[in-house]
């Protein structure tokens, strides 16, 4: 154990090796909501190095004890940060970064580049910010026709084409020109609301 902990690769293999079977036992036993058993033994082998990286021979307990405690703490942690859903945003997140169809096409700017940025702190600028959003929400709700619109919902919802061309009952090409044409409305809306300096 202490030569593991002082980086000796041979005397961790064999410690992971001897404490393989009890890491699974103990996956086994418990469920990760979005994960399978691999996930778990992961987590076990984690509190297996945590468990050589402290144990201390100065207490009073076997370093199996200990490292039965870090294996089961480890897995009981994970569990409780997946059923926590701290990291939902970023594992749901839709890109604006790409082109609709997920390709990059040369010279040509993304719905991304076409919405408005982040909002900031200065009041002149929060204003027109809100009056510029206002005006792209109207435009949008009036400007869009209904296919247009609820391929755009879908879109910022994160549905695949073909997701999308299924619930609206269309093939993935028109999904495609659908959030073309949305793009160039986005495009000529701003372009019309530009002030000229």
């Amino acid at each position: 154990m202490l030569k593991a902990r002082n980086g000796d690769s041979a005397a961790m293999d064999v410690l992971i090796r001897r404490y393989n079977g009890f890491v699974r036992l103990k996956a086994s036993s418990y469920f990760l909501a979005g994960g399978d058993s691999d996930d778990l033994i992961q987590e076990g082998l984690i509190g297996l190095y945590k468990a050589v990286r402290d144990f201390r021979t100065d207490k009073e307990t076997s370093f199996r004890s200990f490292a039965e405690l870090c294996v089961t703490r480890q897995i009981i942690t994970a569990i409780k940060t997946a059923t926590r859903f701290k990291h939902a945003p970023l594992n749901t997140y839709v890109s604006f970064s790409h082109t609709p169809a997920g390709q990059d096409r040369d010279g040509e700017c993304t719905l991304g580049d076409a919405l408005p940025g982040p909002g900031v702190d200065e009041p002149s600028i929060c204003v027109i910010s809100t009056e510029e959003l206002q005006s792209l929400v109207f435009c949008l709700g009036t400007g869009l026709s209904r296919l247009e619109a609820d391929a755009l919902k879908l879109y910022l919802e994160g549905e695949s084409y073909e997701e999308m061309a299924a619930r609206l009952g269309c093939d993935t090409k028109t999904i495609d020109n659908a959030l073309q044409r949305v793009k160039r409305k986005v495009l000529t809306h701003q372009k019309g609301r530009q002030v000229l300096a």
